[in-house]
């Protein structure tokens, strides 16, 4: 059994070799890219059983791979993204992990390409579907919260949402502080707010406040399970409910 493994985070990346490796008791070999240069390397000179694969790598989309370098192993694609994508990939054969994904949920998949290759119902990942793959993602990408219009005494102020670190409920409102530490008021509960915003990018640690993973600078225990987290900007460390604790955790991977 040869795998090809494709994925840019080097902890996800870890927690799908252990998977593998709980899975295949008679053991494999794999080779590992994290970027489509990576890839194209090694789909050029060898051939795979089946490659798992993250969506968006260090240099670009896989899509991009798989439509420039031939291929006819199967693909398991690992990714964030949710159901809305993967209706595409359901359309000819291929299985998905969805993240944060369980030994479970890998089980199931490797099982889904083992049952469908061996019934030679496999259809191999063509350039019109890698089209319908690329249009669904894009479309899914531009859904999300771009900027809010911030309202102030002198005037309209807009805020990026890639600027914020920490957004904190104030009653009907909330306050957003940015990566210099200033603060703006939103006039959205955080509810509203965070159904707008990417999660890859964004999470909810407790009833009150969501955090910009790109600005986290320090994770420490804390008591109760809880995790305390310094964040670029803002002054008090902010901190995990014991009841998101283990699903921030895993959202970080």
């Amino acid at each position: 059994m040869k795998i090809l493994i494709l994925e840019d985070e080097i902890p996800a990346y870890q927690k799908l070799l252990n998977y593998l490796n709980t899975f295949f008791e008679e053991g494999f070999v794999h080779d590992w890219g994290r970027s489509i240069v990576d890839g194209t390397k090694f789909l050029s000179h060898n051939e795979y059983d089946f490659i798992l694969s993250d969506i968006q790598l260090l240099d670009g989309l896989s899509f991009d791979l798989f439509n420039s370098v031939s291929t006819d192993s199967p693909i398991v694609f690992c990714s964030a993204y949710d159901d809305y994508l993967f209706q595409a990939f359901k359309t000819n054969g291929i299985a998905y992990i969805l993240k944060p994904y369980t030994q479970n949920d890998f089980n199931k998949a490797i099982e889904k390409y083992q049952s469908l290759f061996k019934k030679d119902s496999y259809n191999i990942l063509n350039e019109s579907t890698i089209k319908v793959l690329k249009l669904a993602l894009k479309e899914r990408e531009v859904s999300y919260k771009k900027r809010f219009v911030i309202k102030k005494t002198k005037g309209i102020q807009l805020l990026n949402v890639s600027d914020i670190t920490v957004i904190e409920a104030s009653g009907d409102f909330c306050i957003a502080t940015d990566n210099k530490g200033k603060r703006h008021t939103i006039s959205q509960n955080i509810s509203s707010i965070y159904s707008q915003l990417n999660p890859k990018r964004y999470f909810k640690i407790n009833r009150s406040e969501i955090v910009h993973i790109d600005y986290i600078e320090h994770i420490e225990s804390h008591f109760k399970n809880r995790l305390l987290i310094t964040m670029t900007g803002v002054k008090e460390k902010v901190m995990t409910s014991s009841s998101t604790t283990a699903e921030f955790r895993k959202w970080l991977e």
